[in-house]
């Protein structure tokens, strides 16, 4: 099942999930640590951009101001853009966004918001017929997924050996010279074992909060991880003081879930930044451009911080595929399944899985919170 084809590069219209639902299955236990295990603290957003991104408190702070402003100028860009808008770049490096462009009568309007453009040919709506035709086609033994690289005008697809992605081409039907190929070292799993970041529990397995919602009937909630949980599975917050139910669960197609607070768990407007100052708050969820910094919360890790590399990838789990994940560099690990993504005070999403470590490093994914929110009538609680 896919969701509705992405609206851009930036998602500045919303998703949305299919209406028939598929159930995850129960997710399988993982032995992991109680405490999280964070590479040295880290009290702040800024602080955690200094720590994983090597910045100074300076470069830090410069950032995370220029990343707020690159949000509300693409918002500008592609109203001015209309249909030419085929997404946008922020570089971390230079602090400047690019708006991408199909049409070159849109540039004048586009630049005059503030933003830098470049044209590209297949742009976000051509990009997404790629992957549609890719999904179609299904998993290939030695892919590991694929994903729109909009910068790039291209679809990449991440296999263990050139050979397996050809078949895939093949199998699609795709033009190959629309598509990249990149070599995979690892294979990714889901991070299902368990204020967004804390731990909860589900029979054997633990995951980790994402973000507190209410519903439409003013019910408390949060939203985690589809694979963690099936409908009417219990959780339980990690104290044994908060339990609740999953109502909504997602997983193969998507990854995400709505667990339903049944008593003595109380929202709040915070994430988790497992430091000794203050915990980071959300103001909303208006989605960061790709390239942007990002942080993640788990109750296995804590709190780390990377960027945002694209939108829109496909992603071959051997429990099944999962389309519209984002992708990020982001290290995680068992565990940290279903906690927060956010940039600034923005949330982004929830995490679902991924390669490596927070060690040696490695490749996370998350499912965007939009698509939750809207698909199940969910209000982010966000003060």
């Amino acid at each position: 099942m896919r969701p509705s084809p992405v609206v851009s590069a930036i998602g500045t219209g919303a998703l949305a999930f299919g209406l028939a639902f598929s159930v995850a299955p129960g997710a399988s236990a993982v032995t992991a640590p109680t405490e999280p295990s964070p590479q040295g603290e880290a009290t702040t957003m800024q602080e955690a951009l200094e720590r994983d991104l090597g910045l100074t408190p300076l470069e830090a702070e410069d950032l995370l101001d220029a990343q707020t402003e690159a949000t509300q100028i693409d918002t500008a860009a592609a109203e001015a853009a209309g249909d030419a808008y085929a997404g946008s770049v922020f570089d971390t490096d230079t602090l400047e966004l690019t708006v991408l462009l199909t049409d070159g009568a849109a540039v004048t309007a586009v630049e005059e918001t503030g933003a830098r453009t470049s044209l590209v040919s297949l742009g976000t709506e051509g990009l997404a017929a790629i992957m549609d035709e890719l999904d179609a086609a299904g998993g290939q033994p030695g892919v590991v997924g694929w994903y729109p690289d909009s910068a790039e005008d291209a679809v990449v697809i991440e296999a263990t050996d050139a050979s397996h992605a050809e078949r895939l081409v093949e199998a699609a039907g795709v033009d190959p010279s629309a598509v990249r190929v990149e070599s995979a070292g690892e294979t990714p799993e889901l991070y299902a074992d368990i204020v967004g970041g804390d731990a909860y529990h589900m029979g054997g397995g633990r995951c980790s909060v994402g973000f507190a919602v209410t519903d439409s009937s003013g019910s408390d909630g949060f939203v985690t991880a589809g694979h963690c949980g099936t409908v009417g599975t219990t959780a339980s917050s990690a104290d044994g003081g908060g339990s609740g139910v999953f109502e909504q669960s997602v997983f193969p197609g998507d990854d995400a879930a709505f667990v339903r607070a049944t008593s003595n768990w109380t929202v709040t407007n915070l994430v988790n930044t497992y430091g000794t100052g203050s915990d980071q708050t959300v103001g909303g969820s208006s989605q960061a451009p790709v390239g942007s910094a990002v942080c993640r919360s788990g109750s296995t890790t804590g709190w780390h911080c990377g960027s945002i590399e694209a939108r829109g990838q496909s992603v071959s789990y051997p429990e099944g595929t999962v389309t519209d994940m984002t992708r990020t560099n982001v290290c995680a690990e068992p565990g940290d399944s279903g906690g927060a993504f956010i940039s600034g005070d923005q949330a982004q999403g929830m995490t679902s899985g991924g390669s490596g470590n927070c060690s040696s490093g490695g490749t996370t994914f998350y499912q965007e919170v939009g698509p939750a929110l809207s698909s199940w009538n969910l209000s982010l609680v966000t003060g």
